[in-house]
């Protein structure tokens, strides 16, 4: 990376640890054709620099007991952001949460056991929370990773 801009062997790098996080790093210089040496260093320098932020597992969410899932989006209160996503990493069943810019303010990825989680999540949690004023729900009927 030079000035913060990935070069090719960043690229590849990134996209192999995407599609396996769990492969060594000697794995990951014989795809990406580099020494081991050279892609631990460009993996702790990816790292440093925030690009790779942490190592994490994908689940099926349906195997995992999570059958029920919904967009959900808040329209919400000016000014409230910064209280308003501390409590939202504190609800389990919230699994991305993201500030946009459009005709709400906030979308979310909710997975629950069941409906009656969903909806419990939803109306129990979000609509009380101070500073939402709105939500819209989306179901997920199919989910596809693609990465």
């Amino acid at each position: 990376m030079v000035d913060g801009v990935l070069d090719d062997v960043d690229r590849k790098i990134l996209a192999e640890l995407t599609r396996d996080g769990r492969q060594s790093v000697t794995s990951v210089a014989e795809r990406v054709h580099i020494s081991r040496a050279h892609a631990y260093s460009r993996i702790a320098r990816l790292t440093e620099d925030g690009v790779l932020t942490r190592f994490t597992a994908i689940i099926d969410p349906a195997k995992a007991g999570l059958r029920s899932s919904a967009y959900v989006t808040l329209k919400v209160r000016q000014h409230s952001w910064r209280e308003l996503r501390e409590a939202l990493r504190r609800i389990p069943e919230i699994h991305h949460i993201a500030l946009v810019g459009g005709d709400f303010d906030v979308i979310l990825l909710v997975r629950a056991e069941d409906n009656v989680g969903l909806r419990r999540v939803i109306f129990d949690q979000l609509q009380s929370m101070p500073g939402v004023l709105d939500t819209q729900t989306f179901l997920v009927f199919e989910d596809l990773d693609t990465r």
